[in-house]
């Protein structure tokens, strides 16, 4: 059974033909044995493909392609990663719900190799020249998540020296209560650096550097 239904499938058929120019893969990893929502992560990355030719879809078994998912840094499953030039834009969990249109905008702006953000703020964050790791933590009924998670990813599509994770709150419990995640979207920065909230793409970009000193 098909996850996206006909009218969604006609309506992200347009926004990529209309925004796709370069090809993007989603590099999926997942194992033999599914974890929950690994086979329809799978489906999301596959029926996003079928809908759009730039998108190319390389499923990998995390333990069995262990070196690959070392080489993307990846950790747990399921994950996907858009690769339009580099593999610093994740999602660990499914990314349904409003995080499906922070899938769809990040393969555009992959595809496009640009982001959405000012050039006072692309200069910003080109000029980070340390590690930056940001992990916004997420469910699929939050309004306010897909902002924060899109201005991680642009940051990361900016800066190779930046890596951004969405991760879904609910899949990966131990993480949230590592991170004592009360409410989403919740940002935490190089271990150091703790919001709640949906920051204007300014105000995040400070809360970076912040994370720096």
């Amino acid at each position: 059974m098909a996850i996206l239904d006909e009218k969604t499938k006609n309506k992200v058929k347009e926004i990529l033909s209309k925004g796709m120019k370069e090809p993007v893969t989603l590099h999926i990893f997942t194992q033999e044995f599914e974890c929950e929502y690994c086979k329809e992560t799978r489906e999301i990355a596959q029926e996003l493909s079928a809908l759009d030719n730039r998108i190319k879809v390389q499923t990998y078994d995390f333990i069995a392609d262990a070196e690959k998912a070392k080489q993307m840094g990846i950790e747990r499953i399921p994950a996907v990663v858009v690769d339009g030039g580099g593999y610093n834009v994740r999602y660990y969990g499914i990314p349904s719900g409003y995080e499906f249109s922070s899938l769809l905008e990040d393969i555009v702006d992959a595809s496009q190799r640009k982001t959405r953000l000012s050039p006072e703020l692309v200069e910003k964050i080109k000029g980070i020249s340390k590690p930056v790791h940001i992990k916004v933590f997420v469910t699929p009924t939050c309004p306010y998540c897909p902002r924060a998670v899109r201005t991680a990813h642009q940051f990361a599509m900016l800066n190779s020296n930046i890596i951004a994770d969405m991760i879904e709150a609910v899949e990966f419990p131990e993480l949230s209560e590592k991170y004592e995640v009360m409410a989403v979207p919740k940002v935490v920065i190089n271990e150091k650096v703790t919001f709640e909230g949906a920051l204007p793409e300014a105000e995040f970009a400070e809360q970076v550097m912040e994370a720096l000193d």
